[in-house]
């Protein structure tokens, strides 16, 4: 499980504070994956890096029961100057996982051919999002976390793969998607919240979420 506990988290944007969560309390089970609406500048990319520990709260308490992704398109694991397959590699050794393995997955999903062997710092944004994203499905985690959905790719050959072996993790796994596209989020989660003004507002079912955000957006 994934466990917020009283967390604040605020930002000082020059002029005031911004508040992202204030003292928010929620839980996430195994197998029941979130999806979580939230509009343009509220703190979703905040909100997702707090929970897989790559930033802090303010007040209270982040538990993990479990084994947490990295966010999907963050790119502070990987090293720009080396090459996707020794970033592969070398991810793989600190998660003690098969380097052989990690580097065959990542070859096969994100499809770069001979720009697997050039440094990550010759990449294009599109081409980095594929390898992260590649590089996310390879590695064993319980909850993956998504910040707006599958990296825009114009590669169909990866949007095919990596959308079927992602759907078919959907079984398995627990995923937590945070969008600004309440279309997105019906891909992926029946459960719902809606982030409004450091409120997370929980919800059983996606269609109540989304009554309460188109209301506060195109209200």
């Amino acid at each position: 499980m994934l466990e917020f506990d009283n967390v604040s988290k605020s930002f000082w944007t020059g002029s005031h504070y911004k508040v992202i969560l204030n003292q928010a309390s929620f839980r996430v089970e195994l197998g029941e994956s979130l999806g979580i609406l939230a509009p343009n500048g509220t703190g979703k990319t905040t909100l997702i890096k707090m929970m897989a520990g790559l930033e802090k709260p303010d007040e209270g308490e982040i538990r993990r029961g479990c084994r947490v992704s990295f966010p999907l398109g963050f790119m502070g694991g990987v090293v720009s100057r080396i090459s996707a397959r020794e970033n592969a590699r070398f991810i793989a050794r600190l998660y003690g996982l098969d380097p052989d393995y990690v580097e065959s997955f990542c070859r096969y999903v994100c499809n770069l051919g001979e720009y697997f062997e050039q440094p990550l710092g010759t990449y294009s944004s599109g081409m980095k999002s594929r390898f992260t994203f590649s590089l996310m499905l390879a590695l064993d985690f319980d909850i993956y976390l998504i910040d707006e959905g599958m990296p825009n790719s114009t590669d169909v050959e990866f949007n095919k793969k990596a959308g079927d072996i992602l759907a078919e993790r959907l079984r398995t796994t627990t995923i937590i998607i945070v969008s600004h596209q309440p279309e997105i989020l019906e891909k992926f989660a029946k459960k719902a919240a809606v982030l409004m003004d450091g409120t997370l507002h929980m919800f059983d079912t996606l269609e109540e979420a989304k009554r309460l955000y188109d209301y506060e957006t195109q209200g």
